[in-house]
């Protein structure tokens, strides 16, 4: 059994779940996601009244077939549901911190341009429903599909990793950057 798995997806008014076979789409106010599912999980959408009279909405996700990957694979599948409805209501958002001395970051349309102290700029082109904004030394990275966040923040990241000594480079806001003692410091022990 999978706890997580278990646990049904409560569907927002604003939200339409259409299921075609083995294929989920989700469509709410921020857009539209589509997910094929593993053919040995089902989906199914429930209409369920609380106890004060009012109905809503369950997305239901169960295993059609009992092996030995199934409770992975149903829990996987609930997650990435329950991520498309929030996607589609609220979105998912990524921030990241430029630090350094001539670092900065700018948009240039839809591009975002990145001057990391390299001998040219790095543009950075955003896919289809990712956005970047920039504030002062602060990149955000919004979009209603979390993977696709994510995977651009990482993206951005990997232009210029954060170095262990200065702690220079691009990081995400509140992530902890281990520093090192330089030589000067190591030499004098």
């Amino acid at each position: 059994m999978s706890r997580i798995g278990k646990q049904p997806i409560i569907i927002p008014g604003k939200v339409e779940i259409q299921i075609e076979g083995n294929q989920v789409t989700i469509k709410g106010p921020l857009g539209e996601l589509k997910l094929d599912i593993h053919p040995q999980i089902e989906a199914t959408v429930k209409e369920v009244s609380t106890e004060d009279g009012s109905t809503h909405q369950e997305l239901q996700v169960t295993p059609k077939v009992e092996t030995k990957e199934s409770p992975a694979l149903w829990g996987l599948t609930r997650a990435l549901l329950a991520n498309m409805v929030k996607g589609v209501v609220d979105g998912f958002e990524k921030k990241l911190e430029i630090e350094g001395v001539g670092f900065r970051a700018a948009m240039e349309g839809e591009k975002l341009v990145l001057n990391l102290g390299l001998s040219h700029p790095v543009y950075v082109e955003a896919p289809q429903g990712i956005k970047f904004s920039v504030e002062k030394n602060v990149i955000t990275v919004t979009g209603i599909d979390r993977q696709l966040v994510g995977q651009m923040a990482s993206k951005i990241r990997d232009c210029k990793k954060p170095e262990p000594y200065k702690g220079k480079g691009i990081h995400y806001v509140g992530e902890v950057i281990r520093r090192k003692a330089g030589k000067k410091a190591a030499g004098s022990e």
